[in-house]
């Protein structure tokens, strides 16, 4: 134990033996103590804070269960419990908070994301016959259904499903060759 931090006979009584209240007082003297150390490793007052209080609420259940074990030295068990918490935290960043008053706003990448999708459209369109092309444009772009597509063809609705499915087949084999090769 260092000597610029005193030791007091509550904090080295046993927790298991003490009812809610004694475990309180106990966890209260050792509370500034460690509060201090977390703070030290967390670098962030209010992350300290909530690790204290996890510490202090998991410790409380365990000692309102009776299920902790008697410890001579309380401050040192509080202790390994905040940093296996801490650990924890790390380990899983999800459970972190992110708490903000704003929504978060989409990025911008200047267009480029949308050219390099047209890009890549127009690519796989270019694989496909000029039936096939018009068939998927005109219903899978354009929405209509296959009766007005096949209007504007000047074909029958069965003759634009079957260019059509072609056309998708197509450029199904052909992302799924560019994703086995590595692409994206």
């Amino acid at each position: 134990m260092s000597t610029t931090e005193p030791c007091d006979t509550v904090i080295d009584r046993p927790l298991s033996g003490m009812n809610s209240a004694e475990f309180d007082a106990a966890f209260t003297e050792v509370m500034p103590r460690l509060r201090r150390r977390l703070l030290t490793l967390t670098g962030n007052p209010h992350d300290a804070d909530d690790l204290l209080q996890d510490t202090y609420m998991r410790l409380s259940r365990r000692a309102r269960g009776r299920t902790l074990a008697p410890q001579r030295h309380p401050y040192a068990y509080a202790s390994a419990t905040a940093l296996n918490l801490l650990r924890d935290s790390w380990q899983r960043p999800s459970r972190r908070e992110t708490v903000t008053d704003r929504l978060p706003e989409p990025g911008w990448d200047g267009g480029f994301e949308c050219c390099e999708a047209r890009c890549a459209a127009l690519a796989l369109l270019a694989l496909l016959s000029p039936k096939e092309a018009a068939a998927v444009i005109l219903v899978d772009l354009e929405g209509l259904s296959h009766d007005a597509a096949g209007e504007r063809l000047g074909a029958h609705r069965g003759t634009v499903q079957r260019n059509r499915m072609r056309g998708l087949a197509k450029m199904r084999a052909a992302l799924a060759d560019t994703r086995a090769a590595g692409g994206t």
